[in-house]
């Protein structure tokens, strides 16, 4: 995960008509805390918070320029519309170079599983104590070529060298399963009719 900058401006004004205003002005109320310090009210640029959260994910690690000086802050959560689908708010937690964290990872299932089965994923993130500067993206799952009756824990997927798993390591991620007869049969008519040529009209 790479690191960036961010300019902030410092927010004097709090409630939710401060919060709507900040949002047409094309910024985005956040709030800094951690380490002990008194939370800190700022403004985030909205173009580019959205541009560091779709290219680092969203537990990117930015430095923020604020007043005069600057800070290392983890992305901790991000506030969403459940409508309009724009940044409603952000929180950030101050961290420290060389610190450990602890953050929820997205995890990626790819590849294929054997013909005739079905993959369900349990957990879509895993969680892990990490260093704030290389917190992976996600953890990829590779289910190619997997029989049916196959379970994936969270103890069996590969962390990067120096993270530690805090999800119990017991938990199911995904699993593949039989696919029931009926959708089994379903699926081989289907290909059945794909790979069969088509007959000429009469």
């Amino acid at each position: 995960m790479s690191e960036v900058r961010l300019s902030v401006e410092p927010r004097t004004e709090f409630g939710k008509g401060a919060a709507r205003r900040t949002r047409r002005a094309g910024k985005i109320p956040a709030v800094l805390y951690g380490h002990g310090s008194d939370p800190r009210h700022f403004a985030l640029p909205a173009i580019e918070f959205a541009r560091v959260v779709r290219e680092n994910g969203t537990n990117a690690v930015i430095t923020l320029d604020l007043e005069g000086s600057s800070e290392l802050a983890l992305t901790k959560t991000i506030v969403v519309h459940p409508l309009k689908n724009y940044i409603e708010h952000v929180d950030l937690l101050v961290v420290k170079r060389g610190e450990k964290v602890t953050v929820d990872v997205p995890v990626a299932v790819t590849g294929t599983a054997a013909p005739g089965t079905l993959v369900a994923q349990d957990l879509d993130t895993i969680q892990v104590e990490v260093e704030a500067l290389h917190i992976p993206d996600q953890f990829e799952v590779s289910v190619e070529g997997i029989e049916a009756g196959t379970q994936i824990t969270a103890g069996q997927v590969t962390l990067p060298a120096g993270a530690e798993l805090v999800t119990d390591p017991e938990a199911l991620v995904v699993a593949v399963n039989e696919m029931p007869r009926g959708d089994a049969a379903d699926e081989a008519g289907a290909e059945t009719a794909e790979e069969a040529p088509a007959e000429a009209a009469e």
